[in-house]
């Protein structure tokens, strides 16, 4: 939701739609917290867009036997025991029901009529699982060619920290993990280009308690907004989804980029679903293309 605010609130950015695909949580949940945000911050003219429920083919209950198996992760977004509840079901929402409905029209085919409407002018940010965008370009090969870029907030090289999520799994990341088939697709789909933000900037970017105490002084809606459902430990939160969306309309935020092919591991062990990548002199046989990580 911070990451729709920071591009809805952009005078550089117009945003054409939002959709919605299962990830942190279950789709229709999502759904009705992003309506609800655009009711409260008087943009309800912004359509939301449902998108795909599940992952192309991981399931809840191969995941946990995965889990039983290789280790339980640190975070499992829909999936996760501590507040897990049955796809279609839309809990109580703290901020209240929307009263405003999604488009009629699926994600994919939303963002297929985009690119196409406005050719090579489309930046689609990405900064959940890339279900939608997978069958958006199984639906249609050249809806990849007809975006201007991806940005995306994904993949994890070598994290630089004592999170234990990414000390004992430096490789793993939520969005890839949630659904590996969908980042292959994506990450081999003809783009003009793809900037993407890994893990090991994100953990070095934090929104802390006192910032949030600035943005309530202001006393607006959206700050109470903030203000009211923002949760943070002592340390802060880490900025994943913020970072990558900050960073592509302020692209000097990265000090440091590497251009890398990225894919993601599909192998059903250990490993299933972290980053791979090579670079330009390991690439003998990828034809993959390449995709700009910001590092630092």
């Amino acid at each position: 939701m911070q990451t729709l605010l920071l591009l809805i609130q952009s005078p550089e950015v117009e945003v054409l739609g939002i959709t919605v695909v299962s990830g942190n949580q279950w789709r229709d949940e999502e759904v009705a917290h992003t309506l609800r945000l655009l009711e409260i911050i008087g943009r309800t003219d912004i359509p939301v867009v449902p998108g795909a429920v599940f992952p192309l083919v991981r399931r809840h209950e191969e995941t946990q036997v995965w889990q039983q198996r290789y280790g339980k992760v640190a975070f499992a977004g829909a999936w996760d025991e501590r507040w897990w509840h049955e796809p279609f079901v839309v809990p109580t929402l703290p901020e209240g029901r929307p009263v405003t409905n999604p488009l009629d029209e699926d994600a994919a085919h939303f963002l297929i009529r985009n690119v196409r409407q406005y050719p090579h002018q489309v930046t689609i940010y990405e900064g959940g699982p890339m279900t939608n965008l997978a069958l958006a370009t199984s639906i249609d090969p050249e809806f990849p060619k007809l975006a201007q870029q991806l940005v995306f907030m994904g993949g994890s090289l070598s994290p630089q920290t004592d999170d234990p999520e990414f000390l004992n799994a430096p490789r793993h990341e939520f969005n890839f993990w949630f659904d590996p088939e969908a980042a292959h697709i994506v990450l081999r789909a003809p783009w003009k280009k793809m900037v993407c933000t890994i893990t090991d900037i994100s953990v070095k970017t934090r929104l802390t308690r006192a910032l949030i105490n600035q943005i309530k002084a202001s006393g607006t809606p959206l700050a109470r907004y903030v203000a009211s459902f923002f949760q943070t430990g002592q340390g802060g939160e880490y900025m994943w989804d913020e970072l990558a969306a900050a960073a592509w309309i302020r692209p000097s935020l990265i000090t440091k980029r590497e251009t890398r092919y990225m894919g993601v591991n599909l192998d059903r062990g250990a490993g299933y679903g972290d980053t791979l990548t090579w670079t330009e002199k390991d690439k003998k046989w990828i034809w993959i293309p390449t995709v700009s990580i910001g590092c630092l």
